[in-house]
């Protein structure tokens, strides 16, 4: 199982922790260290799609209108941190860390 997340993101770390205590072998991707290929950007995107871009961060906030213009899997590309987080690769993938997806994960 992986987490596409940041490292010093509180709800990366939440989703990472639970998973261990629940006997998950997990490995965390931090996506600022080890950016992400297209590829799999738009697979995610493609699972997603414009919920994967989070417009509610202080990334996007201090984006130009017509940086936020851009395609979105370019977006996503140059800014990392625009995606939201975690993506959790298991049997399937998965968005965030609320109530459905433990659900469905612990």
């Amino acid at each position: 199982m992986k987490i596409f997340g940041i490292k010093a993101c509180d709800t990366c770390r939440k989703a990472l922790k639970s998973l261990q205590q629940a006997g998950h072998d997990v490995a965390l991707i931090d996506i600022r260290e080890t950016p992400l290929d297209p590829q799999t950007l738009a697979q995610f995107y493609d699972a997603f799609g414009q919920d994967l871009l989070n417009t509610r961060s202080t990334t996007w906030r201090g984006l130009d209108e017509a940086e936020r213009a851009k395609p979105p899997l370019d977006l996503l590309a140059a800014h990392p941190t625009l995606m939201k987080r975690p993506v959790i690769e298991a049997d399937r993938l998965y968005l965030g860390w609320k109530k459905d997806v433990q659900d469905a994960l612990l």
